[in-house]
């Protein structure tokens, strides 16, 4: 054995779990590097300057439910790949690819358990799977998690966080705007609330569609929403936007929504919500 490899095999290395990729976090807005412990326990928000991180389903499940114990509904089958689409790599591969990086099999998954002691279905769109992208997988599961909220008598929750509408879809994409539309209808019918909490980013046909029809809208703080980019509403209207455009807060003092609620108190917001929007014969 040469001098080197026994001066390497001296040097006491962390283990793989505590090595510096995963012992510190760099906050996308302040850039401070805090440890990755101190971040999760923060609930995935900067603990210096308050920036809240996307999360995806498993974390929002857990932070949202009484105790973090919930059931995650089966997801529908639906037809994959129906226009055979390709750009510089086959849909179906794109597909494989999001499934193998998140372990969930579209954008969008909901979960049951109860908020404040009362049965809830809460859906959670992931913009890690494809940037959160509305296809036919997309509406099927919120039609599936309208129709367990009306079977169960209890509201229905969902969390947005999309780019829009999925381009390998085409207009089978966009098809599910107005299909999600008559789901909120059915579910008005029934006389159960509809409550949406905007995540950042939620944009394009997702923001043209259910996730502006809440009968509440609740936004996390710094979330971008809206339907065009900045760039594109500055070149269309040849005007500079205000500061701070599209994002929760300014959406929020001109009435887009309804408020602004830390994700620490979210939970606690969200209970005294369906406590107060949810009839007595369907408590839990």
């Amino acid at each position: 054995m040469s001098w080197l490899s026994r001066v390497r095999n001296g040097i006491p290395f962390l283990p793989k779990r505590q090595t510096a990729d995963n012992l510190w976090h760099k906050c996308k807005k302040c850039d401070a590097m805090v440890f990755t412990k101190e971040w999760e326990d923060n609930l995935f928000c900067c603990p210096r300057c308050d920036h809240h991180d996307r999360i995806g389903p498993t974390a929002r499940f857990e932070q949202t439910f009484d105790g973090g114990n919930y059931k995650v509904l089966a997801s529908p089958d639906v037809r994959e790949d129906p226009l055979k689409f390709r750009d510089t790599k086959r849909y179906s591969e794109r597909l494989k690819a999001a499934r193998a990086k998140t372990s969930e099999k579209d954008a969008l998954l909901n979960a049951e358990g109860l908020i404040g002691r009362r049965k809830a279905i809460v859906g959670v769109q992931d913009f890690a799977f494809m940037g959160g992208s509305m296809g036919i997988g997309v509406g099927a599961e919120f039609l599936s998690g309208v129709r367990a909220a009306i079977a169960a008598k209890a509201p229905y929750i969902l969390f947005t966080a999309a780019g829009g509408a999925r381009m390998q879809e085409g207009i089978l994409s966009l098809m599910q705007m107005p299909r999600t539309t008559v789901a909120l209808a059915e579910l008005k019918e029934a006389g159960l609330p509809y409550i949406v909490v905007l995540t950042d980013p939620t944009t394009g046909g997702v923001t043209a569609s259910y996730a502006m029809l809440g009968d509440v809208q609740i936004a996390e703080p710094g979330a971008l929403i809206g339907f065009a980019g900045q760039r594109v509403i500055e070149s269309t209207i040849r005007e500079k936007l205000p500061e701070g455009f599209q994002r929760a807060e300014y959406l929020r003092e001109h009435g887009m929504v309804d408020m602004v609620v830390h994700r620490k108190e979210l939970r606690a917001t969200l209970a005294l919500l369906v406590d107060y929007l949810t009839p007595e014969r369907m408590a839990a």
